[in-house]
C-alpha cells in the first residue's frame, strides 16, 4: 500500500445533515453550501445546468445541446476517519438514498477503511512479424533503462512530480490469428491524472525504438483501461445490532447478506447484477466528477473475470466476534486533472463539495461509495426484498409521468407506496381524484 496525506480542503465537514430530503433542491443546494466552501459561481454549475452550450460545443463533436442528470449528495459517509459530502449523478431511484442510509449504519459502527495502490497504468505496444519473440523479448528487457527514458523525455513535468514510466513488461502470445505477438507494456506512474493521454503519447514515442530493437512492427499503442496496478479497497465491520430491520434480527440479516454474496461468488448470473449494483454508486461519482465512467466500467469487469470466470466484486464474511465484515478491491483509474474534471463547471464544483486533494483518495472515497450500494442491496435482499424500498422510491418517477407536479408528486408517490401499486395509471386516477378534490379509492 501506498500512504497518502490526508485531505485537510474540508476539516470541519460533518457529513450527518439531517432532514436534507424535506427540503427543495435549492435549500439543500444552500445547505450543502453551508457546510462546504460553494461560491456563486459553483452554486450556479450545479443549479443551474452546470454545462454552456459553448463550452459543450469544444467538448465533443457536432454539439446540438447538452444532456442534464439529477445530481445529489451522499451524506453520512466517514472513511478513514474523515466525513465526506459526496455527490452523485445518476437517473436511478434509490440509489443516493441506499447509500447515505448505508454510511449512516457504517458510520455507527466507526466508518468505512480504505487504501490504494499508486496511481499506474499500462500502455500497450503490439510488436508483429517477429521470428524470434523470446528472443526479442530479451532484447527489449536489455534496453528497458534506454525505453524507459525514451517514454519519461515526452512528459518531463509529469516526471518532475514524481510520476512517469516505472518499468518495461513483455508479453509473448506464440500463438494468434496473426502469428506470434510481443506486447511491451510501459508502466507509468501518472499522478493525479487518469492517464490516458499521457499513456498513449509515451506508447507512440517509443514505437520506432522497439521497431529497431525487435526488426519487428509496431501495430497497436494504447492504453490498456484493465488497471489491475491501480487498485483501490474499501472495507466495512459492522455489528448485528446495526443491522436488524423491523422483521430480522441483526445476525440473521447477516448470514443473508454472507449467503447472498456465496451466491453471486459461484453463478455469473447472479454476479452480472450483484455488480451492477456496485457501480450504481461507483458510476453516479465518476460521473459527478467528470470522469470516465466507460474505462471504470470496462476495468472492473475485467478485473470480476480474472480467475478466468466471471465473479463478485465484493466479499462478505462474519468475523468471530459475529461482526458482518465486507470488502471490495477493485481497479479505479480517476483523475483530478484533465479532460472534463477540468473543463466541466458542475464536475469542478462536484470536486470542491468532496473536497479531495489527490487522485488516490478520490479513488478511495469512490470504492467506499461501492461498497456501502452493494451492502444495501444485499440487505434488503436478505430481509424484505429489493422492491420495497426501491418502489417507494420509484413512485415518485410513476407519479411525474403521469402528470403530477409540485406538491402533487409527494401526494401521488406516498399513496401509490402505501397501496404497494405502483402503476402510471393508478397515478392518473389519483391524481384525477385529487384535482376534482375527491378523496382517492
Amino acid at each position: 500500500m501506498v500512504e497518502r496525506k490526508q485531505s485537510r480542503t474540508h476539516p470541519g465537514v460533518n457529513s450527518r445533515l439531517e432532514n436534507l430530503r424535506n427540503l427543495s433542491p435549492a435549500e439543500r443546494l444552500d445547505r450543502v453550501a453551508d457546510v462546504v466552501p460553494l461560491d456563486a459561481c459553483d452554486k450556479q454549475a450545479i443549479g443551474g445546468g452546470g454545462l454552456p452550450s459553448a463550452l459543450a460545443n469544444g467538448m465533443i463533436e457536432n454539439v446540438i445541446g447538452t444532456f442534464t442528470l439529477p445530481l445529489g449528495i451522499a451524506t453520512n459517509f466517514t472513511i478513514n476517519g474523515r466525513d465526506y459530502l459526496i455527490p452523485m449523478s445518476v437517473e436511478e431511484p434509490s440509489v443516493v438514498a441506499a447509500a447515505s442510509y448505508m454510511a449512516r449504519i457504517v458510520r455507527a459502527c466507526g466508518g468505512f477503511r480504505t487504501s490504494s495502490t499508486a496511481p499506474v497504468m499500462r500502455a500497450q505496444v503490439q510488436v508483429l512479424g517477429v521470428g524470434d519473440p523470446h528472443g526479442a523479448r530479451m532484447r527489449i528487457l536489455r534496453e528497458r533503462e534506454a525505453i524507459i527514458a525514451a517514454a519519461n523525455a515526452r512528459d518531463k513535468v509529469l516526471v518532475s512530480l514524481g510520476g512517469g514510466c516505472k518499468d518495461v513488461e513483455v508479453h509473448v502470445f506464440e500463438e494468434t490469428p496473426v502469428g506470434p505477438m510481443l506486447v511491451v507494456h510501459l508502466i507509468v506512474d501518472v499522478r493525479d491524472a487518469m492517464g490516458a493521454n499521457t499513456v498513449n503519447t509515451m506508447a507512440e514515442s517509443v514505437a520506432p525504438m522497439i521497431e529497431d530493437i525487435t526488426g519487428a512492427v509496431v501495430r497497436l499503442r494504447i492504453l490498456s483501461n484493465f488497471a489491475d496496478l491501480r487498485l483501490a479497497r474499501a472495507m466495512v465491520a459492522v455489528t448485528p445490532d446495526a443491522l436488524k430491520t423491523e422483521d430480522h434480527e441483526g445476525g440473521q440479516v447477516a448470514r443473508g447478506i454472507v449467503e447472498a454474496s456465496a451466491f453471486a461468488a459461484v453463478d455469473p448470473y447472479r454476479a452480472a447484477t450483484h455488480n451492477k449494483g456496485i457501480m450504481n454508486g461507483v458510476d453516479a461519482v465518476v460521473v459527478a466528477t467528470g470522469n470516465d465512467w466507460r474505462a471504470v466500467e470496462a476495468g472492473a469487469h475485467a478485473w470480476a473475470s480474472r480467475s478466468g470466470r466471471y465473479r463478485s466484486l465484493t466479499n462478505w464474511e462474519i468475523d468471530a466476534k459475529g461482526n458482518l465484515v465486507g470488502t471490495l478491491e477493485m481497479p479505479m483509474a480517476l483523475g483530478l486533472v484533465g479532460g472534463a474534471t477540468r473543463t466541466h463547471p458542475g464536475a469542478r464544483a462536484a470536486l470542491k463539495i468532496l473536497g479531495v486533494e489527490s487522485a488516490q483518495e478520490l479513488a478511495e472515497v469512490t470504492v467506499a461509495v461501492g461498497l456501502a450500494q452493494n451492502m444495501a442491496a444485499l440487505r434488503a435482499l436478505a430481509s424484505e426484498g429489493i422492491q420495497k424500498g426501491h418502489m417507494a422510491l420509484h413512485a415518485r418517477n410513476i407519479a411525474i409521468v403521469a402528470g403530477a407536479s409540485g406538491d402533487e408528486i409527494g401526494t401521488v408517490a406516498a399513496a401509490l407506496a402505501a397501496a404497494h401499486d405502483v402503476r402510471v395509471d393508478r397515478a392518473r386516477e389519483l391524481l384525477e381524484t385529487m384535482r376534482n378534490g375527491g378523496a382517492s379509492n
